[in-house]
């Protein structure tokens, strides 16, 4: 029996009148139909998983293997990875990929020695990175470009501004690792003791990329079990059953030192620290800003941070690599903003905003 039944008695002639009746349409006529559901829609093109890591023989003979994401014609930018990532350690920033895509930059990675598919060569250097690094952005047809280094990605960055300073636009260098000042504390240990320490970190990319409990990482959607797939990519991709050869040869190349003269290198440093970061401490701002003696160093710190900088305020450093530090990016009543400095530097003093993406409060 339907739901509702029809009173004729009230209804006028020639006017339609509709009655629900288990979902069925009753029109004036006393015609029934059937309404068809709304046709499926589908979409004519691929969402991205992530971009492809290709392989490029390089001069020198070797393979290098790297990603290219972001629009052809978007500001090129050199990501350079921590210590034991691979060429798509940079899908771990696109939490803000939105961001990215609508500042228009292009991120390229290149591995580096002895991760992901890259194979290992004991001989090489950091300097043989830059070499690879530069002869990969050639074959892209790079000119100009800009790097962000992260942790034990500083190095490397610092490599790349010493071979290339007129190629480099800006140099952006994230809790990174600098290659001048006080050694770190391990390079007295032995290889064999070196290896003992790394050995069963990378067996388990869940200790490898650890956190604190109170890291803001853990905010981010996904984030630890993409970290955990990069970390299983670093160290098992080529089936290497987490060989730590690579590790350990890539700790000794952070002993070394004097680090490379960075002096010529005109294009503006930004440096962004955790004030509770113990693993690259604050005093290595200072060597940073020794080394660089051409041009001007814009150094961002941040209370809320410890060795996680990079991610927290991964926001601020997409803004400053489109070319726009003179903004900061808040959260002022529930909409994110990236306001002038000045502006944004007393709503933040005033509690009335906070520092980043309003996704961070959420």
């Amino acid at each position: 029996m339907p739901r509702f039944a029809l009173d004729r008695t009230t209804t006028t002639v020639g006017v339609a009148v509709l009655a629900l009746a288990g979902g069925i349409a009753i029109g004036g006529t006393g015609a029934v139909s059937a309404s068809p559901p709304a046709e499926p829609k589908v979409q004519n093109s691929f969402d991205s998983l992530g971009a492809d890591v290709r392989a490029a023989k390089l001069p020198s003979g070797r393979t290098a293997h790297y990603t290219d994401s972001g629009p052809a014609d978007g500001t090129p930018v050199l990501y350079i990875g921590g210590t034991g990532t691979s060429a798509r350690a940079v899908h771990m920033t696109d939490f803000f990929r939105t961001t990215r895509q609508d500042l228009g930059l292009r991120m390229i990675t290149v591995e580096r020695n002895g991760f992901g598919d890259t194979d290992y060569d004991p001989k090489l250097g950091a300097a043989d990175y830059a070499e690879d690094a530069l002869e990969v952005l050639d074959r892209l047809g790079v000119e100009h470009f800009k790097v962000v280094a992260i942790s034990g990605g500083g190095p490397y960055a610092a490599q790349i501004a010493s071979r290339a300073p007129e190629r480099v636009s800006a140099l952006h260098l994230a809790a990174a690792l600098p290659p001048y000042g006080d050694r770190p504390a391990y390079c007295a240990l032995t290889d064999d003791r070196l290896r003992a320490a790394v050995e069963d970190q990378i067996k388990d990319p869940r200790v490898w990329w650890a956190f604190p409990d109170d890291s803001p990482v853990h905010a981010i959607p996904g984030f630890a079990d993409t970290a955990y797939e990069d970390g299983a990519r670093t160290y098992n991709q080529r089936g290497q059953q987490a060989d730590p050869a690579p590790q350990v040869h890539e700790q000794r190349l952070y002993c070394d030192r004097p680090g490379p003269d960075v002096s010529k290198l005109g294009a503006p440093v930004f440096l962004y620290h955790g004030d509770k970061d113990t693993t690259v401490p604050a005093s290595t701002l200072a060597a940073w800003r020794s080394a660089f003696t051409g041009t001007t160093v814009k150094t961002r710190t941040y209370a809320d941070s410890a060795h996680d900088v990079q991610y927290r305020h991964w926001d601020q450093i997409l803004v400053d690599l489109a070319g726009r530090s003179d903004r900061t990016v808040v959260c002022l009543s529930r909409r994110t903003r990236a306001l002038p400095a000045a502006e944004a530097d007393a709503l933040v003093a005033k509690d009335r905003a906070t520092l980043g993406s309003c996704a961070w409060n959420d």
